[in-house]
């Protein structure tokens, strides 16, 4: 009878072990829930508050947004409202608390991830203000990823100069002073990551700012340029010959492909010696145009009177930098009337976002944003407490914009830790050399006449619904880069897509009601209002 019974209670016993494993991986397979986020652009921290204590996985790709201390991630890459929307709108006060409460820290990640980076998949425990990495498929934006190539400059045509606008964070090559490395151990190691970063680019011209007065970082740098690529380069001494720890703006270019014409022009208001202008004549084609290099003002101290600090998100000494961008036009005017060139190229580090009043400045001279041109709002060269953003600028007038074949920012610099820069690590890569990232700009020059002025703003798109779905259609075949934008009739954004197809599907399914899709292609943008039955 015992032996019965304690048969008998070991079979209940595995059956019941087997009903417990198998109502546990239920539960297990129930608590893992799937989250789709919506609406990126709009999506907040307290989105997640139906989810806290479960475990779940977002369908939607997680952007690294913070690697500083721990990883924070959002489903869309925080920006600067200067940099998106005009300072003080409205528009920029709806964007600044969508980003106070935009990403939220990732728990339990070890390995180094960079800005940007996405995570697809990813499994998380849920927390009231935090989330715990369980796994995840991390990709794009690694360091393989931008050694692997520069970043695209032939994205309407094939460049024939390729020019690089880059601020080197205070390059000292003598008399030693923070900010700044601090003794010659510390310059050894900024120049290598340095010389690495500018080999690796290997362009034509480069504009530099920030690197030390007089001419023997300069010197230095062409240089290294010359030993690095096997190109001869040489730079352009200070117009006055001033020496210093004190920073600088200057050109270093290739003997082999560019020579350049007249003198050095030096732009005197504001802050000195940080903003000149040099014409370059293309050996090749013969063809000249004016490279602007600019340092504007810092926001950094405390502006008075109309240089305070207003309130608007752009910082102190705006004023200031409204009457360099001022000074720059005014020099171009007088110096493109000696050399009878228009064409010119002004890039650097404005210190101002895109909407911000040094820049609308500029545009409002006739420039325009290369930035914005070629990407729409997704560019940034610079990151700051989280949020990202370009100072880094190129900008040209309408005679240069039809021989500009693509711009790009190579981001080695904004979206890594600042643990590894040279007077913080014993890293000797080019990853992290500075704090902003290079920007490069592709060109193939041509003379006046052979330049279609007529072509920039051709309407080529088209946008229908057939069947339901609704589609946007690249009607003239053209190759830059372009986005559109899927609002409400109230305004409501529901998706950014970037246009990848001659004809490509509006992937997201939509209730029957009247749309409107915004392209936004070349520096234009085109709106189109579509009925769903």
């Amino acid at each position: 009878m015992c032996y019965l019974c304690g048969k008998f209670n070991t079979t209940i016993m595995k059956k019941l072990i087997l009903v417990f494993v198998s109502v546990v991986a239920t539960f297990a397979a129930a608590a893992e829930v799937h989250v789709t986020i919506e609406h990126p652009e709009t999506w907040r921290v307290s989105d997640l508050a139906p989810y806290v204590g479960q475990t779940v996985i977002f369908d939607t790709p997680m952007i690294v947004t913070s690697n500083w201390k721990y990883l924070y991630v959002s489903p869309r890459r925080i920006f600067s409202p200067t940099n998106q929307e005009l300072p003080a709108s409205e528009a920029y006060y709806n964007l600044l608390s969508l980003n106070s409460n935009g990403s939220l820290p990732l728990y339990n990640v070890d390995d180094y991830h960079r800005l940007g980076e996405k995570i697809y998949n990813l499994k998380a425990q849920v927390a009231a203000n935090s989330l715990t990495f369980i796994s995840g498929e991390w990709r794009g934006n690694t360091r393989a990823d931008l050694e692997a190539s520069l970043p695209e400059v032939n994205i309407r045509d094939t460049h024939t100069l390729l020019v690089c606008g880059a601020n080197l964070e205070y390059y000292l090559a003598e008399q030693f002073d923070s900010p700044g490395p601090r003794d010659y151990e510390e310059h050894q190691k900024q120049r290598a990551k340095v010389s690495k970063a500018l080999a690796k680019i290997n362009a034509d011209i480069y504009g530099l700012v920030e690197v030390q007065q007089g001419d023997a970082a300069m010197k230095e740098i062409a240089e290294d340029l010359t030993k690095n690529t096997g190109r001869e380069f040489a730079y352009i001494t200070d117009k006055s010959g001033a020496n210093g720890t004190y920073t600088k703006s200057s050109f270093v270019y290739c003997t082999d492909v560019v020579e350049t014409v007249g003198a050095i022009q030096e732009i005197e208001a504001g802050v000195k010696n940080r903003k000149k202008m040099q014409a370059f004549r293309e050996k090749s084609s013969g063809e000249v145009f004016i490279f602007s290099i600019n340092h504007f003002k810092a926001k950094s101290g405390y502006g008075t009177g109309s240089d305070a600090d207003q309130g608007d998100g752009q910082g102190g000494y705006n004023a200031s930098r409204v009457a360099e961008a001022k000074a720059v036009l005014a020099k171009y005017e007088s110096f493109s009337k000696l050399l009878e060139d228009k064409d010119i190229l002004i890039m650097g580090d404005l210190n101002a976002y895109a909407k911000e009043d040094p820049i609308t400045t500029l545009i409002g001279g006739g420039m325009t944003d290369l930035h914005r041109f070629f990407h729409a709002d997704s560019s940034y060269s610079y990151v700051y407490r989280s949020e990202a953003g370009y100072l880094d600028h190129a900008l040209c007038n309408p005679t240069m914009l039809p021989q500009i074949t693509g711009m790009n920012a190579y981001h080695i610099n904004s979206d890594e830790n600042d643990i590894y820069t040279y007077d913080s690590s014993d890293d000797l890569s080019m990853f992290r050399c500075s704090d902003h990232d290079p920007v490069l700009v592709g060109l193939r020059l041509k003379a006046v006449s052979d330049v279609d002025l007529t072509a920039v703003g051709v309407n080529s798109w088209e946008v229908y619904n057939e069947n339901g779905d609704m589609y946007v259609r690249n009607a003239a075949g053209m190759t830059s880069p372009a986005y559109y934008r899927l609002f409400t009739i109230d305004g409501r954004l529901l998706d950014q897509v970037a246009i990848s197809e001659e004809v490509q599907r509006i992937e997201r399914p939509m209730q029957a009601g009247a749309y409107v899709v915004i392209v936004y292609y070349a520096g234009m943008t085109y709106k189109f209002k579509v009925i769903i039955p």
